[in-house]
């Protein structure tokens, strides 16, 4: 005449050192047995008092066969591959009960009881939306059942009725809460116990994040990329640093000094580099691998920007390190030297299924690399390919051309010298660039006897222009 209102029982086992939480189980099977055991006592009690018609006595062994036979038909048959089956046998025992409530003319507590064990099984089971399909189906089995034998003449049971109704009813509600009520527990253990392994994996993720870049750690647990080995070529703005000097002071200092120096360095610099949205790629020596333009990238042009950006505010921070290493007595001058380059390369995956390094390789990378160790203490050096990119906001000098093995001809290079909205007014450089004309002038490469064909030069242009006015 009802369902179990309760899930069938599972282990649910978090992990290997967590101790398996086990939800009680109430099957469906137990749960019917038990309504219609319950059911099946109630029209003997009627039978008994004479309150129910002598024919319902067929009911007892229907009541006491159809939880087993629900079981053969949900369990055995076609109907085991039926959507919501619990659901929809749930109102089949609505229905079934709705008839046998209109059956016996609507007695106030027989119908009550079984009433009381249907809804309380729907509200379970299904929430209210099974209870309003319920009492439906309820409605329409006792509708059925009234229009075929009528009310009873007095709608009040015997007292022996009454009391087995409300002890069957008892019993039903009782035994379901108190399943209810184990499995409400053991979620709730098992709720904390998953909420525990959460944090843990939170913290030990965190604590992973720390051996890739932040990028690289976000898209992974975001589920953006899959951690499998594969690579893609892609426009990026690599960056080499090291610094001048380092060799030499690894000589002097002892190494538990040199390497609390070379972390704060680095951290320092990571900082820097994650500002402006750097990909931080590996540490070696007193060596810096960044590159701009992946996992995330806002475009060649903004992406060399930002490491050119970068490049600045580093030499602009390692003045403000020295001065502070100097304060603990390192007298030896340290400087940082770089190189950018910009172009296209294969980045991603690279090693083998079980140790992998997220990494960039090609020319440019090489090149990149050469420029850092061609640059000057304090020098930044980029590629002509950066300096295309860039030169509208950065100011920049030529340093004139490179012999690169994987270039095919000499590579033009050029010297970072400030963003131009921070150049003043004593600057040696200057620089104007419009249709048909050009001019570059860095009074400091200017010798002494090449001055006056300058000046010559820039009097004819000007003279030019004055008669074009004419």
């Amino acid at each position: 005449m009802m369902n179990a209102p309760l899930v069938s029982g599972k282990t649910l086992s978090l992990d290997s050192q967590s101790k398996p939480v086990v939800i009680p189980p109430m099957p469906d099977y137990n749960g019917r047995v038990l309504a219609y055991v319950g059911a099946a006592a109630i029209i003997f009690t009627g039978l008994k008092t004479h309150t129910f018609a002598e024919w319902l006595i067929w009911l007892i062994p229907g009541a006491l066969l159809w939880p087993h036979t629900v079981h053969v038909l949900t369990r055995r048959t076609f109907f085991r591959h039926s959507a919501r089956i619990r659901h929809k046998m749930l109102l089949l025992d609505c229905a079934i009960g709705g008839a046998f409530v209109g059956t016996i003319g609507l007695i106030a507590m027989p119908s009550l009881s079984v009433m009381m064990m249907l809804m309380f099984s729907c509200m379970l089971v299904g929430g209210m939306r099974q209870w309003l399909f319920g009492i439906l189906w309820l409605t329409i089995g006792a509708s059925v059942g009234v229009a075929l034998n009528g009310i009873a003449p007095s709608l009040q049971a015997p007292l022996p009725l009454s009391v087995v109704a409300l002890l069957s009813t008892g019993l039903y509600i009782c035994i379901t809460a108190l399943y209810a009520h184990q499995q409400a527990r053991a979620l709730m253990t098992a709720k904390s116990q998953i909420q525990y392994q959460r944090e843990q994996s939170i913290a030990l993720s965190h604590k992973l994040s720390k051996y890739l870049s932040p990028q690289v750690w976000q898209s992974i647990f975001t589920g953006e990329r899959d951690v499998r080995l594969e690579t893609q070529r892609k426009k990026l703005s690599i960056f080499f640093s090291d610094i001048k000097g380092f060799t030499q002071l690894s000589e002097e200092m002892e190494p538990e000094a040199l390497t609390e120096l070379l972390n704060h360095y680095f951290n320092e610099m990571s900082q820097v580099a994650l500002k402006y949205g750097g990909t931080i790629d590996k540490f070696v020596g007193d060596s810096i691998m960044i590159f701009f333009g992946d996992p995330t990238s806002r475009g060649p042009r903004e992406d060399a920007l930002a490491c050119v950006s970068m490049a600045i505010d580093m030499r602009k921070h390692m003045k403000i390190m020295r001065q502070k290493w100097r304060s603990q007595g390192i007298k030896t001058p340290l400087e940082i030297r770089m190189g950018i380059s910009a172009g296209y390369t294969t980045v991603g995956n690279f090693g083998a299924e079980n140790r992998m390094d997220y990494t960039i390789i090609g020319k440019e990378v090489n090149l990149a690399s050469r420029l850092e160790s061609l640059a000057d203490p304090g020098e930044i050096l980029i590629s002509y390919e950066t300096f295309s990119l860039i030169k509208d906001k950065i100011m920049c000098r030529d340093k004139g051309e490179i012999t690169v093995k994987g270039f095919g001809r000499p590579v033009p290079i050029y010297e970072v010298v400030d963003f131009r909205r921070d150049l003043g007014t004593e600057r040696s450089f200057l620089e104007h660039e419009h249709a048909g004309f050009a001019m570059y002038l860095d009074s400091d490469k200017i010798r002494g006897n090449e001055r006056s064909d300058i000046l010559q030069a820039l009097e004819e242009a000007a003279d030019r222009l004055r008669q074009d006015d004419d």
